[in-house]
């Protein structure tokens, strides 16, 4: 199967081209700017370097989340649009999967995690069992302190993934004491080609049907939502 991987939910991008789970072709950046404007030249790109036409596709891979709501929303939205003129389906990816994966060559329990503000974290609890990534624990929005409480009971080793590592450096220490395992820099970088092998092993979606998972609401509809409550209670 040929697959082009696409991830833009954090402020890595990246774009991998892979046949039968076999890295082709990859571009990643770890620079914040605009994923917007970037994206579809990254894909020219590397479909150009190869050779590949947009007809070669069998699926479309995407990154659906959690993690930035406007940069989850670039990659999905970029997917689906490809998909859907190839019609071809597309396959979804936890972007904190994708993260585990770098995981692989360490023991335990692995924690990928991203900043949510305000002490939160969107994070999940993972590990590799005979050559496979196994999920433990639902991806969640949560407070990290007591995320960290709560892995911390199951007394295994922990590897914390994330691009974020530095700001919960101290938290991550305190809370789980010997049983942190820090990971070298590159591992805390998701990597499109990491989410093109995920999908391989997924059931693809039809375009109009897939969705991403921001796992909480936009700050905007949120607040949309709050005041249309408020004032159906006026009404009342």
């Amino acid at each position: 199967m040929k697959l082009l991987a696409v991830d833009t939910s954090t402020y890595v991008m990246g774009a991998a081209l892979t046949e039968n789970s076999r890295p082709v072709a990859e571009y990643i950046t770890h620079v914040k700017k605009n994923h917007s404007i970037r994206l579809m030249p990254a894909v020219r790109s590397i479909m150009q370097e190869t050779g590949w036409k947009p007809g070669n596709l069998d699926a479309v891979a995407a990154a659906e989340g959690p993690g930035s709501y406007t940069g989850v929303r670039i990659g999905v939205t970029t997917a689906k649009s490809m998909a859907w003129a190839l019609g071809i389906p597309v396959i979804g990816v936890s972007s904190l999967e994708v993260l585990a994966f770098n995981g692989r060559y360490t023991g335990g329990i692995i924690s990928p995690f991203f900043d949510a503000r305000r002490g939160q974290v969107f994070t999940g609890l993972y590990r590799w069992e005979n050559g496979r990534l196994v999920q433990l624990k639902e991806d969640r929005i949560i407070l990290h302190e007591e995320w960290l409480e709560e892995i911390r009971r199951l007394g295994e080793p922990v590897t914390a993934l994330s691009p974020d590592v530095e700001k919960h450096e101290d938290l991550l220490q305190e809370k789980l004491g010997p049983l942190y395992t820090p990971a070298v820099p590159q591992d805390h970088l998701p990597r499109p080609s990491s989410l093109a092998c995920l999908a391989a092993d997924k059931e693809g979606t039809a375009a109009h049907l897939f969705s991403p998972n921001y796992l909480r609401l936009a700050e905007a509809e949120a607040k949309w939502r709050e005041k249309q409550k408020e004032q159906q209670h006026e009404r009342k």
